[in-house]
């Protein structure tokens, strides 16, 4: 890689944060009208922030938006899902792409787990909770949620059925999910749903996206390529909710069974 991006790529990032940091500086001196404690340490973890983006955005389109799309582009070749057999021309069995919907539930699940969002509120969520909720538990709920989001947003592509069908049919679950799920889960629920949308998760689906619609035969890239995050967005709402109404459930039979 020439030097020449890797410098562009680190002056673009500078400038991207430079109004958080004079925002900060307003603030600090106008508002509050205080020195800003350990200042030096402050600017330094500014820079260590400018350079880690900078690498981060560089592992974006060196990695893993070009492994999301070859990915799809393999899992959807005709060589490969027919052994060698040409399908025909412009004609989509979805039962066929059975080994895409894999990869999809596999790369949501293994991406959410890895995601240092959802590791930071399930530590909290642990803390504030006094351990009721476990930090694994809620983990492994939103990360099954994120699985089958991504899976049924690739059935979605492969189908070319329309977007807001999904959408809205999934909302709805939520809205009644709510009404019976334990009030303590459910912001944390609706937390989980935005911390799955982040460093990790983000470039492998939206990736795989993409290439799902390039090389799905009749598929539009800006109107089916596009739409995989709201389904990593809403469907840890309802495994979060459906872990705890479970949980709650398993704890009402066990006290019966103790009362007896």
């Amino acid at each position: 890689m020439p030097w020449s991006i890797v410098v562009q790529t680190l002056l673009e990032t500078l400038r991207d944060i430079t109004p958080i940091v004079v925002m900060i500086g307003l603030f600090q001196f106008l508002v509050i009208r205080r020195p800003m404690p350990n200042l030096r340490r402050v600017l330094l973890g500014f820079l260590y922030v400018a350079i880690g983006l900078s690498l981060f955005l560089l592992g974006l389109e060196e990695a893993l938006f070009p492994l999301g799309r070859v990915m799809a582009k393999q899992l959807t070749d005709p060589a490969f899902i027919y052994g060698g057999v040409e399908h025909l021309a412009g004609v989509v069995h979805w039962p066929d792409y059975g080994w895409v919907y894999a990869f999809a539930f596999a790369i949501g699940f293994s991406t959410t787990i890895a995601e240092p969002a959802l590791m930071a509120v399930a530590m909290k969520a642990s803390q504030v909770s006094g351990g009721a909720i476990g930090v694994w538990g809620l983990r492994i709920a939103v990360a099954l949620g994120v699985a089958v989001g991504i899976a049924l947003g690739s059935f979605r592509i492969v189908t070319g059925l329309p977007l807001h069908y999904f959408i809205i049919g999934g909302y709805l679950l939520v809205v009644i999910q709510t009404l019976f799920a334990p009030r303590m889960i459910i912001p944390l629920a609706y937390d989980s749903g935005g911390v799955t949308t982040s460093t990790v998760t983000v470039p492998l689906v939206t990736a795989l996206g993409l290439g799902l619609a390039e090389t799905v035969p009749g598929r539009n890239v800006l109107i089916d390529g596009f739409g995989l995050i709201a389904f990593a967005s809403l469907f840890p709402m309802m495994s979060v909710m459906a872990y705890a109404q479970l949980s709650e459930f398993r704890a009402r039979r066990q006290d019966g069974s103790n009362d007896e």
